[in-house]
C-alpha cells in the first residue's frame, strides 16, 4: 500500500512542473523526452522503495520474521512494483491538466487497485466474480510476491495466492508495459501546457 500511494502520487509533480513552466523548459532542452520520463520514473520509484524499506524494517514488530534473502528479494519485488505504479501515475499525470483532475482519476484507479490486490482482504475467501477481478489486477501479483518472499513458510498468509514464478512474471510485465506506455506518451509532440 505504501508503494502504491507513494509511487502514484509522486507523479503529481508532472502537473505542477507543467503549470509552473518548468516542464516546458526541460522539454525545450537538447535532451530526449525519454530522459524526462526516465528521470520522473526513477525519482518516484526511489521515493516509494525508500519508504517501503523503512516500513520493512518495522516488520518484526508485527511478528513477521525477516531473513536477509527474503528481505532483499521483497525489496526487489517492491522496486519492480514501484516502477510499474510510478509509470501508471506518470502516464495519467502527463495527460491531465489539473491536480484536481488527477486526484479524481486516481481515486477511480487507486481504490480498485488497492482493494482488489489482496492487501485489504484475502484472495482465498473471495467469491468467484470477485476472485476473477482480483486475479486480473496486476497489483495482486506484487502483493502475493512480497508475502511469499517475506514469509514462505506461513501457509496461513499465502493460501490461494498466485505462485512466486507467475507473480514475478506478471509484476515484471506490468512494469515493462507501464514504462513503455509512459515513454510513448512523452514522445507525442502535442500540447504540453494547459
Amino acid at each position: 500500500m505504501i508503494v502504491l500511494f507513494t509511487a502514484i502520487f509522486s507523479t503529481i509533480s508532472v502537473i505542477d512542473d507543467r503549470r509552473e513552466g518548468f516542464l516546458q523548459s526541460v522539454l525545450a532542452a537538447p535532451i530526449s523526452r525519454l530522459t524526462v520520463a526516465g528521470g520522473k520514473l526513477a525519482g518516484g520509484s526511489i521515493l516509494a522503495i525508500g519508504q517501503a524499506a523503512f516500513f520493512l524494517l518495522l516488520a518484526p514488530i508485527g511478528h513477521v520474521p525477516l531473513t536477509l534473502f527474503g528481505s532483499l528479494a521483497a525489496l526487489g519485488a517492491l522496486a519492480v512494483l514501484a516502477v510499474a505504479l510510478t509509470g501508471l501515475g506518470f502516464l495519467i499525470a502527463w495527460v491531465m491538466e489539473s491536480t484536481q483532475g488527477f486526484h479524481a482519476i486516481m481515486n477511480l484507479v487507486l481504490l480498485p487497485l488497492w482493494m482488489l490486490s489482496g492487501s485489504a482482504f484475502p484472495l482465498a475467501g473471495a467469491v468467484g466474480w470477485l476472485r476473477m477481478m482480483m486475479m486480473a489486477n496486476p497489483v495482486t501479483y506484487g502483493v502475493a510476491l512480497v508475502r511469499r518472499l517475506l514469509d514462505p513458510a506461513a501457509a496461513a498468509t499465502t493460501v490461494g495466492l498466485p505462485g512466486i514464478g507467475i507473480s514475478w512474471i506478471v509484476t515484471i510485465v506490468f512494469a515493462l508495459v507501464m514504462v513503455l506506455a509512459a515513454s510513448m506518451v512523452t514522445m507525442r509532440r502535442g500540447k504540453v501546457a494547459p
